[in-house]
Parts: structure tokens; C-alpha cells; sequence
């Protein structure tokens, strides 16, 4: 599988990973982080990948299987039959003992490797990067390693989340890692996400009762803006969930506060709810389905 024009670009959910991602994520306390891992977990159980957690070196393995949610038949099996993995670098680049990004670069693409001969579509990896501290690190080695990583994702079944706790690296290494990681993921499930540019109101993850002002206000802000361009795009292909509630929410605004065209951008589902929503009778609006 190619990364060149498939792999995922911006902020997306942990649930749109594909192959060939390399996502930043940030957490800020200890038990944030815990859906997503679990999230990214479960997604590669069932695309038949192989999965490996490295998680914090002062979590033992019990801790982390303890925290993925629903722990039951299939995470039981693919941990006893080695589809899911808990490592750590030290253990990945044994028995080298000082990190280097040549020794991590070959482990990772010999694990690779040995998950497709093992009949799985591919491998991927949650690294919590304390490990940093573990292997008393250079952090600007483990920097460098981080934006020179393509070869390991072009054209190669590899999906990797690197998770940085922001209470332990400096402002500067997180915005700088964050820049140099192709795709950032939300900190968290069920949270949403907006960008505004111009013309555009791009809406990414859940869109539901516990982020209704947060949708409502960002599509009125868009169609704020769109009273001086042309047009408007209201992206929702970052949508892990779009709700009935604001899909009405969302045709009600297009209807009285529309400047011009408005062209919805969303998945089929979405398209399909929105139409029974009423869309169909909402002037200038356009729905473009677009599949992921």
C-alpha cells in the first residue's frame, strides 16, 4: 500500500487512521489518552493488523490491558495468539542499549516485515514517548528520527501514533513535533474539532448532543465569513459522527443565514441523513458525498 496520496494530512479521529499514517497525539494527565490507544486498538484487531502498545515505561503490562476498554473474547485471543502486543523501545531496539534512530528505523521496519509474513495486512504502533526519559535520550536524536521517519510509511503497511505528554516536553519540542508529524489526531473520543479558512468550516470528529453549541457555532461563524466570499464549503468528511439533531441544526442555519451557494462536503451516510433531514428544500445547498 502506497502512503503517496492515501495517507491522512491535518487533524483527523484516532478512527481515521489509515496505512501509512504517522499521527502526533497529546495528552495531559494520566488518564487521558486511554480511549484513543483503546480506539486504535480495536480498529487494527479488526482490519486484521498486528498491534503493538508501547506504552509509558512506568505502566506495567497488567495496567495497560486493564485500561483498554471491554477487555473481553477478542482482545483475550488476539493477545494470547500475538495479534496485539504490549513492548517497549528498550525491549524493541534490545540489545542495543542507547536509542539511535538507525537501530529504531530497522526494528520497526523488520516488525513490519514480520507481521505481513505472519499473515497480518499490516502493523501499527501506539508510542507513548516517554521513552524518551526511559533510555535517557537526546530529545533532539529522538526529533530528528521523528521528521525523517517517510521511508517507514511510503509504500508500507505501517500506521504509528506517537503520544507526547505535554506535562513532561517543553512548549517548543510539542508545537515543533506537532508540525512534523504528517497527521495530528484529537486528544480524545467525542471531542470536535473546527478550522476555519477561507470559504471553507471543516468540522472534525463528533458532532452530537455534547458538542451541539460547539457545531452550531462554528457553522454560524462560517456562514459569518461567507457573506464576503463567493461561497461557503462546510467540510464534514472529518466526521466520525454526525447526529440527527445537528444535521437539522445544520439545514436550519444554511436556510436563514446563507450569504450564497453552500456546498456540503460528507460521507454517504451523512449525505443520506441530511437529505431526509430536509436538504432537498434548502435553497443554494449542495451535497457532495465523498468517500474516505
Amino acid at each position: 500500500m502506497s502512503a503517496a496520496g492515501s495517507a491522512s494530512v491535518g487533524t483527523i479521529p484516532v478512527q481515521h487512521l489509515r496505512a501509512g499514517d504517522h499521527a502526533f497525539v497529546s495528552y495531559a494527565d494520566d488518564d487521558a489518552g486511554r480511549d484513543v490507544v483503546s480506539a486504535f486498538a480495536w480498529a487494527g484487531l479488526v482490519k486484521k493488523e498486528k498491534v503493538m502498545v508501547f506504552a509509558a515505561p512506568h505502566q506495567v503490562e497488567e495496567q495497560v490491558w486493564s485500561s483498554l476498554e471491554g477487555p473481553g473474547a477478542l482482545l483475550r485471543t488476539a493477545r494470547e495468539q500475538g495479534q496485539l502486543v504490549f513492548g517497549s523501545m528498550r525491549g524493541l531496539i534490545h540489545p542495543q542499549a542507547d536509542f539511535t534512530p538507525d537501530r529504531q528505523w530497522q526494528r520497526i521496519t523488520e516488525e513490519t516485515d514480520r507481521a505481513v509474513a505472519e499473515g497480518y495486512s499490516g502493523l501499527r504502533t501506539y508510542i507513548d514517548m516517554h521513552w524518551v526519559g526511559d533510555l535517557e535520550a537526546d530529545v533532539g536524536v529522538m526529533m530528528h528520527r521523528e521528521s525523517h521517519a517517510e521511508h517507514l510509511f511510503t509504500d508500507r503497511p505501517y500506521t504509528e501514533i506517537c503520544a507526547y505528554d505535554s506535562r513532561w516536553f517543553t512548549p517548543d519540542v510539542l508545537t515543533a513535533m506537532h508540525e512534523a508529524h504528517p497527521c495530528r489526531l484529537l486528544s480524545r473520543l467525542g471531542a470536535l474539532h473546527v478550522e476555519h479558512t477561507a470559504g471553507v468550516v471543516r468540522l472534525v470528529g463528533e458532532a452530537d448532543l455534547a458538542t451541539r453549541e460547539q457545531f452550531m457555532g462554528a457553522v454560524r461563524e462560517g456562514l459569518r465569513r461567507s457573506a464576503a466570499a463567493p461561497s461557503l464549503t462546510v467540510d464534514l468528511t472529518g466526521l466520525v459522527f454526525l447526529g440527527a439533531a445537528s444535521a437539522v441544526d445544520l439545514l436550519r442555519l444554511v436556510l436563514a443565514h446563507a450569504h450564497g451557494p453552500v456546498d456540503i462536503h460528507c460521507p454517504p451516510a451523512a449525505a443520506r441523513l441530511l437529505c431526509r433531514a430536509g436538504a432537498d428544500e434548502v435553497p443554494h445547498l449542495v451535497i457532495s458525498e465523498v468517500d474516505r
